[in-house]
Parts: structure tokens; C-alpha cells; sequence
């Protein structure tokens, strides 16, 4: 991806080296079930997955632990992730505009180890999320690392789909379908939740690849490859692939996210189209794109 010495978002706030002791942790050895809920959980509603993790106390008085000192890989990331957003500004509000709205430009934080959001503290263990509450996606930037080692997801533009994709979400909770679906909690089945979350999470992957088709067109930043990184990120961080990973079988009714091919196919038809409209998941009889 074409993304050096172009304009960065002014949205991003960066909080590294200022996470407190304590917050939400996996623990007990969990060391597969670990890597499977963070991949898992990529783009996930964090009000879900904070009822379900042990909370953990924080520091005496709360005080902030030790300053973390940066480095230069997470500086570099940081100013690409600060060009990917300015680009999903860009396009996110020409695509608002056409449909005679108004587009909210999201903040993006930069934490290391926990944060403290509107929806909750959470650890880097939860992965990049976006908070509707404050309108807001939280990222340690080490998940990127995690991305290409533990997922074999490697280059720029896989991380620019996981950045696209918290954006899609963005894009859902300011139409209202983030707040339809949310209003479904306790109504129906646990099974039947997890769908409509399938549904959701699918359509902020087709919504990932709309940024893409106008980012092309816009910008002409994609280089050789660039789709096939994104679609490799999708495919990996699939409900199916992870659980086998996990635990060595499938539990259709536990998928929260879509299948490997759901969510590589559900970019590449927002990248084809570039059409919000063909994006409908919550109207598609069959999730699997052909």
C-alpha cells in the first residue's frame, strides 16, 4: 500500500505507555484459547466480550503504571494507521454525502496493554475494537505482530482491513443497525444472536472492502497483491479456522464472525462493487457470496 508522506488523521489519540494496572485478563494457561479469542474477538461488540472476561483490579489508587517506551516499528505503524483513517474519513463522508447525511468522523486511541473506554477497560487480549459508546476504535499496535505471526496475515494492507473494518462498524452504529441488533440481546436465542452478529460482522467486512474500491479510485494507493493480503486476513480470523485451531472441531451455532470464505467473500464483494447498497447481510438468504 501506497501510504507514505500522505495525510494523516488529526482523530487519533495516543495513549501508550499510560495503561493502568490490572484490567481484563485471560489467565489460567489458556494459551491456544488465548490466541483463538483474540483473533476471535476481532471487530467484536466489546460490551459482549467484556460481560464475559474476569475483571481484575487495578493498581492501588489507581495510579498509572511505569511510561512504556515506544519503539520505532510501532511509531512507523502509528503513522500508517493515522493515513489509513484519514482515508476512511475521506471516503466514508463523499459515501455519507451521497446518501444526504452527515458523517461523524470517528477518534482512534492508541493504547498499550489496557485501556479504558466507554464501553469498559479491556486488555490488548481482546484485539482492536470499536466502542459505540464513545464513537471510538482502540488499538495496542502489537496486534499487528500478532496478526502476521500468529495468523500468517502479513502486509500493510492486512492491517489496513482490520483498521477498515472497526471503521464498517463505525458506519453501522451511525445508520442504526449496530443499535437493531444490540436491541435483540435477550429477546431471541443465544443461537439466533449469534447470527444477527454474524450478519453484522459480515457486512463491516463488505463495508472494509467499499473503502477499498473508493480508496483505489480516490487515491490509487493499492499496489500489486494488496487484495490478496486483505482476503488472507479475513480468511484467517474465520469462526471455522480458528475453532478447529482452538479445540479441533466446529460449533456452527457458537459463530459470531462468518466462515473463512464468508469473510474474505464479503470484502471482495464491497471491493468489487463498491456499492453500499449491495451490502444488505441482514437481507441475504445465503451469507455465502458466489
Amino acid at each position: 500500500m501506497l501510504w507514505k508522506n500522505r495525510r494523516q488523521s488529526q482523530n487519533i489519540e495516543d495513549r501508550r505507555g499510560m495503561s493502568r494496572g490490572g484490567g481484563l485478563a485471560i489467565g489460567g494457561g489458556l494459551g491456544t484459547i488465548v490466541i483463538f479469542i483474540i483473533a476471535l474477538l476481532l471487530g467484536a461488540d466489546p460490551r459482549q466480550l467484556l460481560e464475559q472476561l474476569p475483571q481484575q483490579g487495578q493498581a492501588p489508587g489507581g495510579e498509572q503504571g511505569a511510561p512504556v517506551a515506544t519503539n520505532p516499528q510501532e511509531d512507523e505503524w502509528k503513522q500508517f494507521v493515522g493515513v489509513v483513517l484519514a482515508d476512511t474519513e475521506e471516503i466514508w463522508r463523499e459515501q455519507f454525502q451521497k446518501l444526504g447525511r452527515t458523517y461523524r468522523e470517528p477518534k482512534l486511541v492508541i493504547f498499550t496493554g489496557s485501556v479504558q473506554s466507554a464501553c469498559g477497560n479491556a486488555s490488548a487480549a481482546v484485539g482492536p475494537f470499536y466502542c459505540p459508546a464513545d464513537e471510538t476504535v482502540y488499538i495496542d499496535l502489537s496486534f499487528f505482530e500478532d496478526l502476521r505471526r500468529r495468523h500468517g496475515a502479513e502486509g500493510d494492507f492486512a492491517q489496513a482491513y482490520v483498521i477498515a473494518h472497526e471503521i464498517g462498524h463505525h458506519v453501522q452504529n451511525q445508520v442504526g443497525t449496530s443499535g437493531k441488533v444490540d436491541k435483540m440481546r435477550g429477546q431471541v436465542s443465544k443461537e439466533e444472536y449469534n447470527q444477527l452478529s454474524v450478519r453484522l460482522e459480515l457486512q463491516a467486512d463488505f463495508y472494509a472492502g467499499v473503502w477499498a474500491h473508493h480508496a483505489q479510485q480516490k487515491f490509487q494507493s493499492l499496489e500489486p497483491g494488496d487484495i490478496e493480503e486483505a482476503l488472507r486476513a479475513a480468511s484467517a480470523i474465520g469462526d471455522d479456522k480458528l475453532q478447529m485451531e482452538a479445540q479441533g472441531y466446529v460449533v456452527p451455532d457458537s459463530f459470531t464472525h462468518g466462515t473463512s470464505a464468508q469473510r474474505s467473500q464479503w470484502f471482495n464483494r464491497g471491493f468489487n462493487t463498491g456499492d453500499v447498497r449491495q451490502g444488505d447481510t441482514f437481507a441475504a438468504r445465503d451469507l455465502n457470496v458466489r
